[in-house]
């Protein structure tokens, strides 16, 4: 039997912190209700597991109604700086959005709560209203409380995630680099024994080239991991020499493919303040991809040119052009060769090296673009400040 909606008290009409304590017993049921919506989070919870806090929640926003506010108080709510009671102490409404997140719980499901349970009480109050001089100022108190609630689940939710997230970086930087480094290690020590076996040594050359595939793959899901949940790239700026990293990086390339022609020009000044580890892997990255995306008899060039207050970078390939449609999202992760097999080892290409390189280049404060068109190849161009 359903119950009904208390709307009178002594023959006056209820204000909204008391409709809400009177009929807390309907607005939980219709919460729990639109709760079981959310699959699939939801069809292996308990109505008890569903309703958990809100009893909790609505008698913080029955309180909040009640309370005293000036404008000042008003307004430093507004920007989310209203001082707590207990600073250490989680509010009902991030306790919360913790165990939403535990009961797998998307934020956007966790907010569409918050919007439903604001729709319901409004409506369930605004059919017995009968125009009290006070109703105005109550609905804004009430948007008010729902809004911090909302503001501080978000804030709950977003920063268990992330450290969720740091937690997942921690393991998998430390329990898959281990032993890929141990493997290297074995197999460079391997090849560089005296042994008179070729094919023992051409084995273990293969092993740590793979192994390096690794470590290389690896670092870039742990920068697609980090990029992706928000988090800007770290740079470590040191004055370096640009022109004199791109021929160190030409000559690991020759080494890596030496059936492939690579050349490289430089000019200009080319010293600045830039992360050198992260610049390597910006201009290993683009040659690479000339590599991959190019015919096995054709040359990728490489130009380094320093101008006023910026180096100009740019690594060329022939080959088919690139479509434009794919040209609009190409420094997107997984949007380039994510069908492709890499010509020398046969592994799945994941697509994040120019998603890397667009994230270093733009923590570095510059710009890179694309250039691809039948019969004129491609060309990658970045510009990027001294400082």
């Amino acid at each position: 039997m359903s119950r009904a909606i208390v709307t009178m008290q002594s023959e006056t009409p209820l204000r909204l912190a008391d409709f809400i304590r009177a009929n807390i017993d309907s607005i939980v049921q219709e919460w729990v209700r639109f709760a079981e919506t959310r699959t699939p989070a939801s069809e292996t919870m308990s109505h008890l597991a569903l309703k958990n806090h809100i009893v909790e929640l609505l008698d913080f926003i029955a309180d909040d109604l009640e309370s005293e506010q000036t404008e000042k108080e008003r307004f430093a709510k507004s920007c989310g700086l209203e001082k707590r009671d207990d600073e250490f102490a989680r509010t009902a409404a991030e306790v919360h959005a913790l165990l939403r997140i535990k009961d797998g719980f998307r934020i956007d499901e966790v907010v569409s709560e918050f919007r439903a349970l604001r729709a319901s009480i409004l409506n369930q109050w605004t059919n017995t209203r009968t125009g009290r001089p006070d109703e105005r100022e109550d609905m804004i108190r009430f948007n008010e409380a729902i809004d911090q609630a909302i503001a501080e689940s978000v804030a709950e939710y977003t920063m268990t995630a992330n450290r969720s997230r740091d937690l997942f970086l921690g393991v998998l930087g430390h329990d898959l680099r281990n032993p890929i480094a141990a493997a290297l290690m074995a197999a460079r020590r391997i090849a560089s024994l005296n042994v008179t076996d070729g094919k023992q040594k051409a084995m273990a050359r293969q092993i740590a080239l793979t192994m390096e595939r690794a470590t290389s793959i690896l670092d870039d899901l742990l920068e697609l991991t980090r990029t992706t949940f928000g988090s800007e790239i770290p740079l470590h700026r040191k004055q370096m020499n640009l022109a004199e990293l791109g021929g160190q990086i030409v000559d690991e390339m020759r080494s890596l493919f030496d059936v492939r022609q690579i050349e490289i020009s430089t000019l200009g000044e080319t010293v600045g303040a830039w992360d050198r580890a992260r610049m390597g892997q910006v201009l290993s990255n683009l040659i690479g991809n000339a590599l991959q995306h190019s015919p096995a008899d054709s040359s990728v060039t490489v130009k380094i040119v320093g101008e006023a207050d910026q180096v100009f970078i740019s690594v060329h390939n022939e080959g088919e052009p690139i479509p434009l449609d794919e040209q609009r999202t190409i420094f997107k992760p997984l949007s380039r060769g994510a069908d492709c097999e890499t010509r020398d080892t046969g592994a799945a290409h994941l697509g994040l090296g120019l998603f890397i390189t667009h994230k270093i280049i733009t923590a570095h404060g510059g710009t890179i673009s694309v250039q691809s068109a039948s019969g004129k190849g491609t060309r990658f161009i970045a510009l990027v400040p001294k400082c």
